[in-house]
């Protein structure tokens, strides 16, 4: 019987080359031969998988989600919470700090890209649904001020974080400065519970 091919895998594969060189060289390090011998492919496998670099690179823009679903899984436990849904969104680790490096490559790329924008707002849109979601819940809960709003939070808490990770990764601001900042603006939206007397 002939051998079965799982050609999503094989993608997978090479989208995962086109990230360890972004990571590395941002994205003017990707090329076809750069990512077959990254991959330890040919050339002419990679280019059975993907017509131009073009195309490789816009499906590899679609792997980016995946990295920052594990670390918000590994960091929540048994349920996401906001706090630790910002903080996985931090370059904390060596994997982490690679993936906002790789990200930042490609938000570069999105500028000009309009399926690499596109990926990138439906990213954007589904993290600050999620963000939003959790805020609504918290303040249904009496955990949150009942003035705040969770869909206007959501966009400010996002844009913050998006400000530290840059920060971090600059290096003006060390990962613990900037948790503190985020656990800073979440106790100003935290209801304070009173005790009974």
């Amino acid at each position: 019987m002939p051998k079965r091919v799982d050609h999503e895998h094989r993608r997978q594969q090479i989208a995962a080359a086109v990230r360890r060189i972004a990571a590395d060289r941002g994205l003017e390090g990707v090329s076809l031969n750069e990512v077959a011998a990254e991959a330890g492919i040919s050339k002419g496998f990679v280019q059975h998988y993907f017509a131009s670099r073009d195309d490789m690179l816009r499906y590899a823009t679609t792997t980016l989600r995946g990295a920052l679903e594990e670390r918000i899984v590994a960091r929540s436990g048994d349920g996401v919470r906001v706090r630790d849904l910002l903080i996985a969104l931090l370059p904390l680790d060596e994997a982490a700090r690679d993936d906002a490096l790789v990200a930042n490559a490609f938000l570069v790329r999105a500028l000009k890209d309009p399926e690499i924008a596109c990926h990138f707002r439906t990213g954007h849109r589904l993290l600050r649904d999620t963000v939003a979601a959790l805020l609504a819940a918290a303040r249904a809960d009496g955990d949150l001020v009942p003035t705040v709003d969770p869909a206007t939070e959501a966009v400010l808490l996002l844009a913050l974080v998006s400000g530290l990770a840059d920060a971090v990764l600059l290096g003006y601001q060390s990962g613990d400065e900037a948790i503190a900042l985020i656990d800073l603006h979440l106790s100003r939206i935290t209801a304070t519970r009173r005790n009974p007397r």
